[in-house]
């Protein structure tokens, strides 16, 4: 008698937030807050399965903010668990290129793709630029430098290693592109900071 083989489909993907609606309100709420206080660093609290390559925060940034609406960039070579859970949790489309994305995300020890290849938005809809979220190595330091701009009284002193090189120099000609121009997230572990198109660097 003929047995039929068991069919694999392979591991499931891991679980996403335990409480979807409020938890993605507090991540989204974190996420304004970094914007809003150009940087300052917001804790991230997400209960959520993560998976391989992936860190907390960033998990909670894609499941918070990606969307079948949201095109994800992922760098070449992230693990194929992290497509598998953005299209099974978020629905999002995958893109090839960081210039067809609305969210291009960087895990730790892949290559962050230089600003201006992301999309700058639109003159007439500067909100569909390109955000980036990037994984560094921390948020507490590095080489300091000093942030001015709207949601910050005077100056704020911002300490990140880990950061593409040549990252401040792309991010002077990114703040000059305004109002069009990227939004960058920097993500360590469950913490978050937020650098808007708007914040001038110095040093």
């Amino acid at each position: 008698m003929m047995q039929t083989p068991l069919l694999s489909f392979g591991a499931p993907p891991a679980p996403g937030f335990a409480d979807a609606v409020t938890q993605s309100q507090q991540t989204f709420r974190a996420a304004l807050q970094a914007l809003a206080h150009p940087g300052s660093v917001q804790p991230l609290a997400p209960d959520c399965g993560v998976p391989p390559g992936l860190s907390p925060g960033m998990t909670a940034m894609l499941l918070a903010l990606a969307d079948v609406d949201a095109p994800v960039w992922l760098p070449p070579g992230v693990d194929d668990a992290v497509r598998q859970f953005l299209r099974f949790h978020c629905g999002c489309p995958l893109v090839d290129a960081p210039s067809q994305a609305r969210f291009a995300a960087v895990p730790a020890g892949h290559a962050a793709p230089a600003l201006e290849h992301c999309h700058p938005g639109d003159p007439a809809y500067p909100d569909t630029s390109t955000t980036l979220l990037l994984e560094v190595e921390s948020l507490d330091s590095g080489a300091a430098v000093t942030l001015s701009g709207p949601g910050i009284a005077t100056q704020r002193t911002l300490r990140v290693a880990g950061l593409p090189a040549g990252f401040w120099a792309q991010w002077r000609a990114n703040h000059q592109l305004f109002p069009l121009g990227v939004d960058v997230f920097l993500v360590q572990g469950n913490r978050l900071c937020g650098l808007p198109r708007t914040a001038i660097a110095e040093g």
